[in-house]
């Protein structure tokens, strides 16, 4: 466990679960609870952004950490021709596994931003083993894409930039690390103390990981994926009802907030959705309000 994991997981031990031949899902775990949480990061970060949220947690669950499939320490395998190893599909499934190997059949799941798109997947695919789920920022990834406007193709860029065929995206988006790394976070970020809620070190860690070429690699794969094989994925799935308890929460000041209605939006495909806006919050909602995020996540599970 390295210097970083100690400071803000004091508690949590690291495993480096191999749930393919070759792929191995790094993971924290701690707490004692008897129900579990698995909590998934979004772009272009790792497990970190739950620094704020996750100890709490362990007071009463079990409570599980990863890195997605080609972010943090998580491999990062080579992208197929048809990035079907980067599908939601596929990294869903390796989620699934992690919990399967520590024993966990059923679980409450959180997502933000990428990990929320993973979290969907899995809850089309294994509703079985969900107990509930929470997904923050995102509408469905297949909506998303069909309502695109100026101002989401302006503001989210990196969407239509990463989806490019390879080397174009991961030349120039890994050819400064530092700096696309502060801009991104701290650009979406609105919040009233930034520098708090990135503190350097955990700046650091982020761009550790960006400077990896795999990584960049990787991330654009998964983009690729989601423009591609998982959008004909969600196609099939249009008619699929979720049944069970989904919160949804989004940044008031952030872009994906501003121009879709988030809870009339998830409400067109879940039958028990709930949800609100964190105020004085940007994209980063688990970073920039970590104790309404928590807050929000206790008060949820007591109620279902």
């Amino acid at each position: 466990m390295n210097t970083i994991m100690k400071k803000y997981f004091p508690e949590f031990t690291q495993e480096f679960i191999e749930v393919e031949e070759g792929i191995k899902i790094n993971t924290l775990v701690a707490g004692q609870g008897n129900e579990a949480i698995l909590l998934l990061h979004g772009h272009p970060e790792s497990y970190l952004i739950w620094r704020g949220i996750a100890s709490q947690l362990a007071q009463n669950y079990k409570v599980v950490l990863t890195d997605l499939r080609g972010y943090g320490d998580s491999s990062k395998p080579e992208g197929l021709d048809n990035h079907s190893n980067y599908s939601k599909r596929v990294m869903a499934l390796d989620q699934v596994k992690v919990m399967e190997k520590l024993g966990i059949n059923k679980f409450h799941l959180v997502g933000h931003d990428r990990g929320a798109r993973v979290a969907h997947r899995l809850i089309l695919d294994h509703s079985d083993k969900i107990l509930t789920c929470i997904m923050m920022d995102i509408l469905p990834t297949y909506d998303m894409y069909e309502q695109t406007n100026r101002e989401f193709a302006t503001k989210y860029w990196h969407w239509f930039f990463y989806i490019q065929p390879k080397p174009f995206p991961e030349t120039f988006l890994g050819s400064n690390p530092d700096y696309f790394i502060r801009r991104n976070l701290l650009n979406k970020a609105t919040s009233d103390s930034v520098k708090d809620m990135f503190p350097q070190d955990v700046l650091e860690e982020y761009i550790r990981h960006y400077s990896d070429p795999r990584c960049v690699h990787a991330i654009s794969e998964d983009y690729r994926a989601s423009n591609t094989i998982d959008l004909e994925h969600d196609k099939i799935d249009r008619d699929k009802t979720i049944s069970i308890p989904l919160l949804v929460l989004w940044g008031a000041n952030g872009v994906v907030g501003n121009i879709w209605n988030i809870l009339e939006g998830w409400k067109k495909f879940a039958s028990n959705v709930s949800g609100f806006a964190v105020e004085n919050c940007g994209h980063f909602v688990p970073e920039e309000q970590p104790q309404i995020v928590l807050k929000a996540i206790l008060d949820f599970l007591k109620k279902r």
